[in-house]
């Protein structure tokens, strides 16, 4: 890998940018490979969160306040989920919401992707190096009175 400047110069450089181009590079690549199986982030947000709570399914209302802070812009996480009981992936029970054979399968497939796509993106990367760099975003974060904690 060879990196735009020297230590010294990175020192300088400014971390909206490289944070901004990181973003944009990284969140691209995900929904690319996302797109790929006809899906939005948001869309694959919601049904990994139908996965994880297993066979009871997951409240609509709470999932939709644990993803709140994660959508960008023009992201619609209602319309996004509407449009995965269209495509019977999700089933509704009440305010349950169940994934349907369909969507077991389609995640199932998805996850093996992303766990390649985490691979790809961590590459070389030591998970103390990875920790680090998360650590210090979530500091530069706090020091202009921001917050980047998901509820």
């Amino acid at each position: 890998m060879e990196y735009s400047h020297d230590d010294e110069g990175l020192a300088g450089q400014p971390i909206g940018y490289w944070s901004g181009a990181a973003a944009k590079a990284i969140v691209g690549h995900i929904r690319d490979a996302l797109a790929g199986y006809g899906l939005t982030q948001p869309q694959w947000w919601v049904l990994n969160q139908a996965a994880e709570a297993g066979p009871a399914g997951c409240d609509r209302a709470t999932m939709l306040r644990t993803l709140g802070g994660y959508p960008g812009p023009g992201d619609d996480l209602e319309a996004d989920t509407d449009a995965l009981i269209t495509r019977a992936l999700l089933t509704p029970d009440g305010p349950r919401l169940r994934l349907t054979p369909e969507g077991a399968t389609l995640h199932d497939e998805v996850a093996t992707r992303q766990d390649e796509l985490r691979a790809r993106i961590h590459a070389g990367i030591p998970n103390e190096e990875y920790v680090i760099a998360l650590k210090v975003l979530q500091r530069m974060i706090a020091n202009v009175g921001g917050s980047a904690w998901h509820h």
